[in-house]
């Protein structure tokens, strides 16, 4: 039995999933709207979707949609999807899941009350280093892991500011001062995606920004931020450190790899570069790079990329590595000409939503788990206002079910 999934933002990066949700087989039909005129209605004819919804109201009123996937500017993600969610509409989710606590707990509370599916599509999450380091950690190649770092290096010129001049308008420099704590997700879950473990405690540090060209700039910023780079070093339960670096000014190639990771273990350790990826253990050196090579999925010309900065294309268009060969299975066929992107998520992150609503159990990144991607960030950037002082990280705890096991009781009155 397929749903019906409507597009909540029709900008640069949703045409990617909206291709996805239009191929996968348990979808029936895809829907799409954005608040500026014209691009909801050029995303349904590109892709030959169902159709289109004047706005967000009418989209969460109709009974023919079943789920919305929310791709609209990160600060509105919370109220977008705790209102979805009250509507009794499965919802998925781009990153961050909300830019505050009480959003965060609000949308965790609505799951858990009424057992509507909701998920975070953390790129991450499919990351080749996440799913290398997910399979030694299995086979306990790294005995105790006791630090691991996280880094997204995103500078400005490298497609940033051409993003935010697409979906920010006259006032795009307001929007443009982003804190980079807020975004934690990219690094945060990478990690967080092969440890089962979740943060504590932060210190963070933020370097003010000297670029001078009304991007993180206090007198412009609507989120009164200045910090283009922050550095955080988070406590682990049971023991343990990560380190996150989120960075928006730095000599760094992002469009070949914007998110890189670290893990150290008492008998194995994984450290990743631009372009070099390495296993070290006791006994030496493997040069694990090319298994950890995504391929391209789709032409750099292809038209799903004439939105897309030249500086991203690259990162759009990857597909899988060689550590996805396993799960990469459970993919519909459907898929196989489909466009991926983030070195090979984009695919895992659609199957996973589409599997977890048809068969009414918690995806792997459910409000839980989510809410351990993105509330240190934002604790991160209080602490960093506050010189660094360390602070206590809330945690709203486990799901209440394992992960594909079923939702809880409330989900059958749903």
């Amino acid at each position: 039995m397929t749903f019906t999934i409507g597009i909540v933002g029709a900008g640069q990066f949703s045409a990617h999933f909206a291709s996805l949700f239009q191929l996968h087989p348990g979808v029936g039909a895809v829907f799409a709207t954005d608040v500026i005129e014209g691009r909801a209605e050029r995303l349904v004819t590109e892709l030959g979707l169902a159709g289109t919804h004047p706005d967000l109201d009418t989209m969460l009123a109709d009974p023919v949609v079943d789920a919305v996937a929310v791709f609209t500017q990160r600060w509105t993600h919370g109220p977008i999807v705790t209102r979805a969610l009250e509507a009794g509409k499965h919802v998925y989710s781009a990153v961050p899941m909300a830019v505050t606590e009480d959003e965060i707990r609000a949308v965790v509370e609505i799951v858990e009350r009424t057992g509507v599916t909701y998920m975070m599509g953390e790129t991450s999450q499919y990351n080749p280093a996440t799913v290398f380091a997910r399979q030694k950690l299995d086979a306990g190649a790294f005995g105790r892991v006791f630090y691991a770092e996280g880094d997204y290096l995103h500078d400005m010129d490298l497609g940033f500011y051409d993003a935010y001049r697409y979906s920010g308008g006259d006032g795009w420099k307001a929007t443009a001062s982003y804190p980079p704590m807020w975004y934690p997700t990219h690094a945060i879950g990478g990690v967080l995606g092969a440890l089962p473990t979740h943060v504590t405690s932060v210190s963070c540090i933020g370097v003010h920004d000297e670029q001078d060209d009304g991007v993180f700039d206090t007198e412009v910023s609507m989120f009164d931020n200045d910090f283009s780079n922050m550095t955080a070093l988070f406590e682990l339960a049971g023991g343990g450190s990560m380190r996150i670096n989120e960075f928006r000014r730095v000599g760094y190639p992002s469009p070949i790899r914007e998110s890189r990771f670290r893990w150290f273990g008492t008998e194995g350790s994984f450290e990743q570069l631009a372009t070099t990826s390495l296993w070290q253990d006791k006994d030496g050196v493997e040069d694990v790079t090319a298994r950890l090579a995504s391929e391209p999925s789709i032409g750099l010309d292809d038209p799903l990329l004439a939105d897309i900065a030249p500086s991203l294309r690259e990162a759009f268009s990857s597909g899988h590595a060689e550590v996805h060969a396993e799960e990469a299975r459970r993919l519909p066929r459907e898929f196989d000409v489909a466009p991926d992107g983030h070195e090979g998520s984009h695919r895992f992150l659609v199957d996973d939503f589409v599997r977890a609503v048809e068969t009414r159990t918690l995806p792997t990144v459910n409000a839980w788990v989510a809410a351990r991607y993105t509330l240190p960030g934002l604790v991160a950037y209080q602490s960093a206002l506050r010189g660094g002082e360390r602070l206590q990280v809330p945690d709203l705890g486990d799901a209440p079910v394992a992960v594909g096991t079923g939702l809880p009781a409330t989900t059958e009155s749903v």
